[in-house]
């Protein structure tokens, strides 16, 4: 077994280490139908030497009643065990999206229970500004022995975000841009009414990346959390659209060593399509300046 040093690691990192059988990269790109991409045809064009597509698209439980839920444990490890990752496996995710999914690969795997996970801090993106190798079509692996995962953790319901709405236990924390957020309109994505939970906080998952697309320093994400009214000595419950910008947010807590977070799954492709569901829109009044 290899274990990763960290759950960021740079290009430099993964490009001397690509030859470890222990290690198992895999592309985590997933792009929203607007993007008119098709990640698992450009995989097949370029990716790096030795990875092996997720096909995150996929990844999801449809037996569930929340848009897009997490996929069952027993999903999860069917397919990492087609892709010949083996239980123990250090596993290295990067994306070439916009939205960041190598992010919602790492809440995914983690959460079921598969701790040695990394992200590639700049995804494809840098690793191509770099001029490092790329590899075309696909790559040809022994499956392996299925993992035993667990049912994913620290994941919340409608019901528990309802139940937050009057307890404010968890600060909830909304990473879609604020012009969804505090607008009033359609959502552009999901195409119900634009607004936030009560009580949410915002803070667009763009906001924690450099131009390179790496992550920001720590004292900068700090910042970032502050600015967004989040008291990181509390526990935080994130939400986005469909759950996957809001595991961005959860890494960089993660970076920050912050464990005590949550990802509610449905977020507000559930939570805005029910009639049901109080929901809040324009300016928050908590916060004049949002």
């Amino acid at each position: 077994m290899t274990t990763l040093p960290a759950p960021l690691v740079t290009s430099d990192w993964l490009a001397e280490h690509l030859a470890d059988p222990h290690i198992a990269v895999l592309d985590a790109s997933l792009h929203l139908p607007a993007a008119a991409r098709d990640a698992g045809e450009e995989f097949a064009v370029g990716h790096i030497p030795g990875a092996r597509f997720l096909d995150l698209a996929s990844l999801v439980d449809r037996n569930s009643p929340v848009p897009a839920a997490l996929p069952r444990p027993e999903q999860l490890a069917e397919r990492l065990a087609s892709l010949g990752v083996a239980p123990g496996d250090g596993i290295v995710l990067y994306d070439d999206s916009a939205i960041r999914t190598a992010a919602r690969g790492w809440f995914m795997l983690t959460s079921s229970g598969w701790s040695n996970v990394a992200i590639l801090d700049g995804g494809l993106g840098k690793w191509r500004e770099e001029g490092r190798a790329l590899e075309s079509g696909g790559a040809e692996v022994a499956p392996a022995s299925p993992a035993n995962l667990s049912a994913p953790e620290r994941v919340r319901t409608k019901a528990d975000m309802l139940a937050n709405i009057d307890s404010r236990a968890e600060q909830v924390l909304d990473a879609r841009g604020a012009d969804r957020v505090y607008g009033t309109g359609v959502d552009p994505v999901h195409g119900v009414p634009n607004g936030r939970i009560p009580g949410a906080r915002n803070l667009p998952y763009t906001a924690l990346f450099e131009a390179d697309g790496t992550y920001k320093s720590p004292d900068a994400l700090r910042a970032a959390f502050a600015e967004a009214g989040i008291d990181l000595a509390r526990p935080v419950t994130t939400t986005c659209g469909s759950g996957v910008t809001a595991s961005v947010l959860l890494f960089a807590m993660h970076l920050l060593g912050k464990q005590d977070t949550a990802l509610y799954d449905g977020s507000w492709s559930e939570w805005g399509a029910d009639p049901a569901t109080p929901k809040a829109q324009g300016p928050d009044p908590e916060r004049p300046e949002a």
